[in-house]
C-alpha cells in the first residue's frame, strides 16, 4: 500500500500539473474519440496535452489486489481504501492514472473539465467513501468489468478535489461491449451521459457540445458540386470542401467539431488492427504542435509537441497501445499476455530514449 507520505507527494506533484495546466489556458486539452471494426472490435483513443513543458509520464502495471488508500483535502489522513480486484495497465503521472485498460476490457481515462464541474464539499464524516478526483480512475479500473457495474458503485463514493487550486476533471468510461459514459459531476451531483456519439474534449460540458453540433449541420464529407453563384460559375478549389467551415483553432469546442467529423467520416475498417492504425492516424490530425498557443512574445517550452502522448485502446482484444511527442512508435501491451495474480507492481518511463528513430532508407 502507498504509505501517506508517498501519497502526498504524489498528489502534490499531479495536482501541480493540473493547476498549471489551468492557470495556463493554452494548455488545456485533451481530444477522444470512438471506432469500431467490421469484426467487432471496440477502439477508443485520445491524446493528452501539456504544452508548457515536459510532463512526467509513466506506463504502470498493476496486479491483482494491489492496495490503495485516497488522498484526501488539506493533508487529512482515512480516506477510502481500495484493493485491484482486476489487474490493469495505466498511462500515468507519477502513479495516478490518466488513461488505463484493465483485464476484463473496461476502459477509463480522465479529461480536463475546468469552470464548469465542482464536487461535493469534503465531509469528514464519509471520509473513508471519500476518493480522490485523480484516483477515480484507478477505483473504476481495479474494480469493474462493464460500464453498467460502474455506474451502479457510483452511489457509493464521494469524489473530491484534494487541493483547491486544480480545476475539475470529467471522466469518460467504456467496455468492451461496445457502451461508452461520459461522468461529470455537476453542483456535486454525479451525471451520467451516453456517450454514443464517442467523441470527447474538455469544457463545457458534453450535452453542451451535443448541442452545438446543430452549428454545423451543414458539414458534410466530400465534396461540393460545381454551381452558377447568380451569374458566375463556381467550382470547387481541391477536395474536401463539403468541410468548409470546420472549424481549426484548438479549444475544445472546436476540437469536438473536427474530432466528431473526421471520426465518423472514417470508414469502417476490415481488422481490429487496422482500426488501430487508422485511430493513430485520425489522432495525428488532433494533435497541437508546440507553439501555435504562445504570443509571439512568450517564450515557447523546449518540447516537440503539446501533444505529449496519444493512446489507442482495443477493449475487445485487450490491447493498449501508445506514442509520444518524442518517439512515434506505436508501443503495444498485450494484457492477456500478463499474469496479473503473479506480476509485481512496476513504473516505467513511457519512453527510454527522447528522440524519433530514423533509419537509412534503403537503396539497391
Amino acid at each position: 500500500m502507498h504509505t501517506m507520505k508517498n501519497m502526498k507527494t504524489k498528489t502534490f506533484t499531479f495536482l501541480m500539473i493540473l493547476a498549471i495546466v489551468g492557470i495556463h489556458r493554452s494548455a488545456d486539452s485533451c481530444t477522444g474519440i470512438t471506432l469500431q471494426s467490421k469484426d467487432g472490435a471496440n477502439i477508443v483513443a485520445r491524446s493528452v496535452e501539456w504544452a508548457n513543458g515536459e510532463s512526467p509520464s509513466d506506463y504502470i502495471i498493476v496486479p491483482r489486489g494491489y492496495a490503495e488508500q485516497s488522498a484526501l483535502p488539506d493533508g487529512a489522513t482515512g480516506g477510502m481504501k481500495f484493493n485491484a480486484f482486476y489487474g490493469y495497465v495505466g498511462l500515468a503521472a507519477e502513479d495516478y492514472v490518466i488513461e488505463g485498460l484493465n483485464e476484463m476490457g473496461l476502459s477509463a481515462g480522465l479529461f480536463y473539465f475546468p469552470k464548469f464541474g465542482s464536487y461535493p464539499k469534503y465531509d469528514a464524516k464519509e471520509k473513508d467513501i471519500t476518493l480522490s478526483d485523480t484516483q477515480f480512475v484507478a477505483w473504476m479500473l481495479g474494480n469493474f468489468e462493464t460500464v453498467d457495474d460502474v455506474i451502479t458503485a457510483l452511489p457509493t463514493i464521494r469524489i473530491v478535489a484534494t487541493d483547491p487550486r486544480a480545476e475539475t476533471l470529467h471522466w469518460r468510461v467504456a467496455d468492451k461491449y461496445g457502451r461508452q459514459i461520459v461522468i461529470e459531476y455537476i453542483n456535486g451531483i454525479p451525471m451520467v451521459y451516453e456517450n454514443n456519439l464517442g467523441v470527447l474534449t474538455n469544457s463545457p460540458g458534453y450535452p453542451w457540445h451535443i448541442t452545438n453540433l446543430n452549428n454545423y449541420i451543414n458539414l458534410h464529407s466530400g465534396g461540393v458540386s460545381a454551381h452558377e453563384f447568380g451569374n458566375v460559375p463556381l467550382s470547387p478549389l481541391g477536395h474536401g470542401t463539403g468541410l468548409l467551415g470546420l472549424p481549426g483553432d484548438m479549444t475544445p469546442p472546436s476540437r469536438f467539431i473536427r474530432a466528431a467529423f473526421f471520426k465518423n467520416s472514417a470508414p469502417m475498417l476490415d481488422t481490429a488492427s487496422k482500426t488501430v492504425e487508422q485511430a493513430f492516424h485520425i489522432m495525428m490530425a488532433l494533435t497541437i504542435p508546440i507553439g501555435a498557443q504562445y504570443s509571439d512574445s512568450a517564450t515557447v517550452p523546449n518540447i516537440p509537441s503539446a501533444t505529449q502522448w496519444t493512446s489507442v485502446t482495443d477493449m475487445t482484444n485487450n490491447k493498449l497501445y501508445y506514442t509520444t511527442m518524442y518517439n512515434p512508435t506505436i508501443r503495444k501491451f498485450d494484457l492477456d499476455a500478463i499474469d496479473f495474480a503473479n506480476v509485481q507492481y512496476q513504473k516505467h518511463p513511457l519512453d527510454n530514449e527522447k528522440s524519433w528513430p530514423i533509419i537509412n532508407a534503403q537503396i539497391d
